[in-house]
């Protein structure tokens, strides 16, 4: 009887070592490391832009045309189920965790907290970019898209320089930029489905700027968004 005890605390931890093993196989198996800029990065392997936001996949939507965020907007989101003020903020501005938000280390619901780690990891992930991802990313943000901080610093349509870098140093626009690169690299997402999560970032950040272009182009009263804030975060 004497040698119960040990032979039970040998089961257990081996239970226990067994157990971890286990643990570190899966997070192998789905792709979860340190990432350089301090996020957790995970590497999605399957389409997994069907679940961003709960809109569907935007696959077909062609952004060669697109010149401006408003008619970014018009291309990407379903402006005409608009019919009230109330309907166009539920629209725009997003609430909860995107699919994508726990690798990344943000949530819609901590806005401020999400705005300083995206904007933090800019520089990180371009430096990480691969020759190929650069490529497509440098043309994707270089075009009138909106992918910048048009309604705080002075910008208009476009946030980067040449080489990919950002046009400006407040927290915004490297923010977006790094949604725009975290995407590139994580997911098998279209350059419509990303635009669609740079758009949900900046009316984040941009609320009223966001939700009163959504407005407009619906063709709604903007008058009743006086409350909603301007921005989110400092320049």
């Amino acid at each position: 009887m004497k040698y119960i005890k040990p032979i039970a605390l040998i089961l257990v931890a081996g239970f226990v070592v067994l157990n971890q093993v286990q643990i570190v196989q899966a997070a192998m198996m789905l792709g979860v490391h340190e990432g350089m800029s301090g996020m957790m990065v995970r590497t999605f392997t399957g389409d997994d832009s069907r679940s961003a936001g709960g809109q569907g996949a935007l696959g077909d939507v062609e952004l060669s045309s697109v010149t401006s965020t408003a008619q970014g907007i018009a291309a990407i989101f379903p402006l005409q189920d608009i019919t009230t003020s109330a309907g166009a903020i539920a629209m725009m501005v997003p609430q909860g965790t995107p699919s994508y938000g726990e690798a990344m280390g943000v949530s819609f619901d901590t806005p401020e907290q999400s705005l300083a780690v995206l904007a933090k990891a800019q520089r990180p992930l371009l430096a990480s970019l691969t020759p190929e991802q650069k490529a497509r990313f440098v043309n994707f943000a270089s075009q009138p898209l909106g992918i910048s901080c048009e309604y705080c610093c002075g910008l208009q349509a476009v946030g980067i320089n040449a080489d990919g870098t950002s046009l400006c140093g407040c927290q915004h626009n490297p923010a977006l930029l790094s949604v725009t690169m975290w995407l590139m690299q994580n997911t098998n997402y279209s350059d419509a489905e990303i635009l669609r999560e740079v758009y949900r970032w900046k009316s984040l950040f941009f609320p009223k700027d966001m939700t009163e272009l959504a407005l407009k182009i619906a063709g709604g009263d903007t008058s009743v968004l006086q409350d909603l804030p301007g921005m989110v975060g400092g320049c």
